[in-house]
Formats: structure tokens, C-alpha cells, sequence
């Protein structure tokens, strides 16, 4: 009975909880196992949504991302650790591998405890910067928590990208004058290369700058940066998809700032903070819950009356009318919906053989059974035989990459599909011509052969 009532609550919890696209193995490292109480409710919202974590320190000898070849996990979450290094089963090669083995990290840093030197040689990998020594502290005189933070202003009050809705386009837009505000106390800052990979999430305000806090001088020359050259919160897609977070504030996680009350300057008015909807949604986008595109199906067939309406045949014909499909789906949290192109984008199909001879906007048709959306084109082959490729290459912040690639033959007409020559009306004067020639060729030759010439004889009887 025991084990019965056992499997009806794990089937009902597999249910109702979602699991990543990617993968529910999850490591957690932390200096001591002991401190993941003060992250229990945000460490318990990510077991909740059917995470398996495994907690870990740094000098563990059980400590492996690898074992035989394979990911013993499939996200990495990084607290602050007192160490400088991270031991030899977590060096930048090794992380780089597991990035490059599609593994997420999610990568928590702290003002008060130095970066170790693994990561900060995985950071420089990726074109992101972090203070010199290690050392940076983000402060704000005008945009700080007077409850907390009345003297060092280390508490910064941002409000929130987007309106913190599970829409992935929404969470990372531009902020909305909703009056909700995250808390990031006691965070560095990074400044962020000219990569095409790197994307901020969280600015400084214009009025923040970062220093060294054990600089005890009354005034800052040297700034390591200061404004929105300052990223909060940074994110990095690999070209396989797989993300990489950094996020400058690990005390934003904790237990503390969850259900804190801020009040930001010139305000009277004490507001909760929004740290857990964001800590959800960031660790959400991290560990592939969100903003996971899937390709269900790619068609393409041709679009002419009296022809085979075959799909996906290997070869076409010049100037052949096709039409080309393909259904998409994006993962949220716990399943696939369909996927819809913001009006302000567009999903491109080139049709190219070295380079594109078509480029056009893919117009979504219906939603198909796969949980899917279906996109199409229709459109005419050029006048070139050879080997051509139908190609969707979709590429955009926060979303996963889709490339998908069907490579096709064109070839010329054959000798029986060419058209017959009086149906190509400027051809006439020339068929005329020819008609003509070839009558009066006739004509000459019938005159010729009835012509018959006169004999003497017939000749001397008409002179007698």
C-alpha cells in the first residue's frame, strides 16, 4: 500500500512540476553545504519545479562534471566561495568543455568574497570583465535602499526588465514603470566585450559606479566603470545553445532579500521587493525552461496543378512554384506551445546555392498537433540548375538557435517539357516565316516538276 501511495505521489509530482528541456541534474557549489539554508527558498523553488540538485564543495573529491566522456550534469550553479581556486575538476578548460557539451551555468558572484581565479579565466574566455583584484563594488547615491543601505548606499533598487511574465521577450525588454523593484545588495559589477553572444539583462543606472571598497581614499580617481557601461546581470548564448549567466549580487538570491521591504529615495511608501520572480525567471531562461525553441517538422513540396504533391522530393525542377513549411514550438516551464514571431521580427527562408537567390519572410498558417506553429512560403525556382539548400537560420537574444538546412537538386528542363513553339507567341513572326519559306519551296518545286519542256517534235507540228 506504502509503495503504492509512493508512486502515485512521484507520478502526480512529475506532472505538476516542470523539468527542463535540457535536463533535471542540477550541481550546486558552495563553500560550505551548511550555507544553502540561507538560499533554502530559492534552492526549494528550483527543487519544486522537479530539479535533482546535488550539493557540492569545491574541495570535494566526489566532485566530477564528467564521467567516461559523459555530463554527470546538466546545469552548474556557482555561489560565492572563500577559495581562490576551484581544484583541478573545475578549471576553465573543464567548464569550457561542459559549455561546449551543452551544460548551463549560472555563475552567483558576491563584492564581499573575490572571484576565483578558474572563473575568472572562464569570464576573460568569454569577453566578460570583472574589477581589478577582484574587488568592485557597485554603489548608488540616488538610487539606493534607505532602510538598509542609509550610509554605503551598496543596496541598489532597479526596477525589473519587462513586466515578469514567463514570455522570455517580455522578461528581457526594456524596464516598465510598474512601481516593482529588484533589491541587489552588495554586487559587482562586469563590463562585457564586443561579442555577438554577450547580452546584458541588467544595467547600472547612469548614477552608479563601481569601486574598490577596501580603498579607504576620500575621493575615487580610478573607476572601473561607471553607469550602463556596468552590467548587473549578464548573459551568454553558445552557437550549441547553451547559457551561461552571471549574475553580480548572490545576497539577491537569499532568503533575506525574498521577502524584504525597500524603500527607494524620495519615497515614503515601503514596497516588497520582486527578487523571487526574478530569480525564477533568470534561473528559468539559464536552465532551459524558457525560451527553448523546437523544430516539429520541415516540408516542402511542389505548388503546381497536375504535378506530384510528394513531400520533400530530392530534386526540383527551374522555375518550379514550391512551397515551404516548417512548425515551430517554444518550451515554457513545463510544455511545448506554439511558437509566434513577434510582429516586430520576421522568420526568413533563403533558397541559395554559394549564396541566396531567394530571401523571404516565412507568414505564419495555423497551429498544427505537435503543439506546434506552422510557418510557409510559396514561391518560384530560379533559372539556375545546381545544388541549392532551403535555409532557416533564426537567431535572436534569448531564444535558442534554429538552423535548419535541406539541401535539395535543380535541374533543366527535360526535352519532352520544353513548350511547343506556337504556344510562345513572339515566335509566330519567325513560324510564319518558316511556313512561308517552306510553301513557296514546295510551290517551286511543283511548278518545276509539272513544267514539262516542249519536244521538236510538238515544236515543228505547231510551226506546220
Amino acid at each position: 500500500m506504502k509503495s503504492l501511495i509512493s508512486f502515485v505521489v512521484l507520478f502526480w509530482a512529475a506532472l505538476v512540476h516542470a523539468i527542463s528541456s535540457s535536463g533535471d541534474r542540477l550541481l550546486v557549489v558552495l563553500e560550505d553545504v551548511a550555507e544553502k539554508e540561507g538560499y533554502s527558498k530559492f534552492l526549494g523553488d528550483l527543487e519544486g519545479r522537479g530539479f535533482q540538485i546535488n550539493y557540492e564543495t569545491p574541495k570535494s573529491d566526489s566532485l566530477r562534471l564528467f564521467n567516461l566522456g559523459e555530463k554527470s550534469y546538466d546545469h552548474v550553479l556557482f555561489f560565492p566561495t572563500k577559495s581562490k581556486g576551484l581544484g583541478p575538476h573545475l578549471t576553465p578548460k573543464i567548464l569550457l568543455d561542459f559549455i561546449n557539451a551543452d551544460g548551463n551555468i549560472l555563475l552567483a558572484l558576491s563584492a564581499s568574497q573575490p572571484a576565483p581565479t578558474s572563473l575568472v579565466s572562464l569570464l576573460l574566455e568569454l569577453d566578460i570583465h570583472l574589477p581589478p583584484d577582484r574587488q568592485g563594488l557597485v554603489v548608488d547615491h540616488f538610487n539606493y535602499d534607505v532602510l538598509s543601505a542609509p550610509e554605503k548606499h551598496d543596496v541598489l533598487l532597479l526596477s525589473p526588465p519587462g513586466a515578469l511574465r514567463p514570455d522570455v521577450r517580455d522578461l528581457f525588454s526594456p524596464p516598465t514603470p510598474n512601481g516593482e523593484l529588484i533589491a541587489f545588495p552588495s554586487g559587482t559589477g562586469q563590463t562585457l566585450g564586443a561579442g555577438s553572444l554577450l547580452t546584458p539583462i541588467l544595467r547600472a543606472p547612469s548614477t552608479s559606479y563601481s569601486y574598490n571598497p577596501k580603498e579607504q581614499a576620500e575621493t575615487i580617481d580610478d573607476l572601473f566603470a561607471s553607469g550602463d557601461q556596468l552590467s548587473l546581470v549578464s548573459t551568454m548564448q553558445a552557437r550549441n545553445s547553451a547559457r551561461f549567466t552571471v549574475l553580480g549580487s548572490a545576497e539577491l538570491l537569499s532568503d533575506k532579500w525574498f521577502d524584504a521591504k525597500v524603500k527607494k529615495v524620495g519615497e515614503t511608501k515601503e514596497v516588497a521587493t520582486v527578487n523571487r520572480e526574478f530569480a525564477k525567471l533568470l534561473s528559468g531562461w539559464t536552465f532551459q525552461e524558457i525560451g527553448v525553441l523546437k523544430v516539429n517538422s520541415v516540408t516542402h513540396n511542389l505548388n503546381e496543378a497536375g504535378q506530384s504533391n510528394a513531400s520533400n522530393p530530392k530534386i526540383y525542377r527551374i522555375k518550379n512554384d514550391v512551397t515551404y513549411s516548417i512548425s515551430l514550438s517554444e518550451y515554457v516551464w513545463d510544455k511545448y506551445v506554439p511558437f509566434a514571431v513577434p510582429e516586430s521580427d520576421a522568420l526568413q527562408l533563403e533558397f541559395s546555392m554559394l549564396s541566396p537567390f531567394h530571401r523571404l519572410n516565412l507568414a505564419p498558417t495555423v497551429d498544427d498537433g505537435d503543439s506546434g506553429k506552422v510557418y510557409s512560403v510559396s514561391f518560384k525556382l530560379p533559372d539556375q540548375h545546381g545544388i541549392f539548400n532551403f535555409k532557416v537560420n533564426y537567431k535572436r537574444p534569448f531564444l535558442t538557435n534554429v538552423e535548419e538546412k535541406v539541401t535539395v537538386s535543380v535541374r533543366h528542363f527535360a526535352h519532352d517539357e520544353w513548350p511547343r513553339s506556337y504556344v510562345i507567341s513572339g515566335a509566330w513572326p519567325w513560324l510564319a516565316g518558316i511556313s512561308a519559306t517552306v510553301t513557296g519551296w514546295l510551290g517551286f518545286c511543283a511548278i518545276w516538276l509539272y513544267s514539262k519542256p516542249v519536244t521538236e517534235a510538238e515544236e515543228s507540228k505547231k510551226t506546220q
